[in-house]
C-alpha cells in the first residue's frame, strides 16, 4: 500500500508567542493545502525556508524529531557475503559418506549372481578376494515393493531380506573361480546364529562383508560368516551354509 498525499500539522512550542490570527490563520490554512496537493516522494524533499519569527521554533523541533529517511525505492536484496556457495554442505555430507570405487556394478553382478528385480539386493561390490571374502552394498529406498506391506506405516526392511542380501553377497564368492565352475548354482544349507541388531529403514545403505569360514569342494558345502553395517554400527550377523549345485548339463 502507497499513499498518494501526506498531510504535516506542525504545533508551536505553547509558551512561544502566537502570531497574529489572521496571519496564524492565512498560514496554517495555506500550508495544509499545499501539503495535501503533495504526492508522497515529495514529502522527503527539504522543507521551505520558514518566517524569521518560526526559524528557532523549527531548529528546535527538527533536532529533537529528524531520523535519516531512504530518498530512492529499494530495487533488490542482496545475501550477506559471508553465507557458503551453493553446493557446500552438499560436498560435505558426500565427502563424510564416500565410498571406494566399486570392483564390480551392476553389470557384473548380474552375469555371476542369477537373481533379478525385485530380488537382486546387491548394488554393487566394494572389495572382492577370489576363494575368501567379498564386501557388498545394498541401497535401501522407500520405492522397494516390500515396504507396500512390511509395513505401510513405518517401513522397515524384513530380516529374512537382510539375510538374504549377505547370501547374495556370499554367492559372489561362491559362485566364482576357484571355489566353483561356470553355470554353477548355489542354495541355502542352513543359518545360524543369526542377529538382527537395529531396524534398516529406506535411506539405510547397508554393507555386508562375507567371509569363508570352511569349504568342502568333494560336497559341494560352503561355510560362510557375515555382518551387515549401518552408518558404522552392526544392524546384522550370522552364520551361513551354501550348498553348491552341479553345472548345468549343456
Amino acid at each position: 500500500w502507497r499513499p498518494s498525499r501526506v498531510v504535516c500539522v506542525c504545533l508551536a512550542q505553547p509558551f512561544a508567542p502566537p502570531p497574529p490570527p489572521d496571519s496564524m490563520h492565512s498560514s496554517y490554512l495555506l500550508a495544509a493545502i499545499a501539503a495535501a496537493s503533495l504526492p508522497l516522494s515529495s514529502a522527503f524533499l527539504p522543507a521551505p525556508a520558514l518566517p524569521s519569527r518560526f526559524a528557532h521554533h523549527s531548529a528546535a523541533a527538527s533536532a529533537a524529531t529528524s531520523l535519516p529517511l531512504r530518498t530512492t525505492p529499494l530495487t533488490s536484496l542482496s545475501m550477506a557475503d559471508d553465507k557458503p556457495p551453493v553446493g557446500a554442505s552438499a560436498e560435505k555430507f558426500s565427502k563424510g559418506c564416500a565410498q571406494p570405487e566399486p570392483v564390480l556394478v551392476d553389470a557384473d553382478i548380474r552375469k555371476i549372481l542369477p537373481h533379478r528385480y525385485p530380488f537382486l539386493l546387491v548394488d554393487k561390490v566394494l572389495e572382492y578376494v577370489p576363494g575368501e571374502m567379498a564386501v557388498g552394498v545394498k541401497c535401501i529406498t522407500a520405492n522397494e515393493p516390500q515396504f507396500t506391506g512390511h509395513f505401510p506405516d513405518r517401513p522397515i526392511m524384513p530380516g529374512v531380506m537382510q539375510i538374504e542380501a549377505m547370501a547374495q553377497v556370499g554367492g559372489i564368492v561362491a559362485l566364482q573361480p576357484p571355489m566353483a565352475e561356470p553355470g554353477q548354482d548355489f542354495f541355502f544349507g542352513g543359518v545360524d546364529k543369526v542377529k538382527w541388531r537395529r531396524p534398516l529403514v529406506p535411506g539405510d545403505v547397508l554393507i555386508m562383508e562375507m567371509r569363508v569360514t570352511a569349504f568342502k569342494k568333494r560336497f559341494g558345502i560352503c561355510k560362510m560368516s557375515g555382518k551387515g553395517y549401518v552408518d558404522g554400527k552392526i544392524a546384522v550377523e550370522g552364520d551361513f551354509t551354501f550348498a553348491l549345485a552341479k553345472a548345468k548339463a549343456e
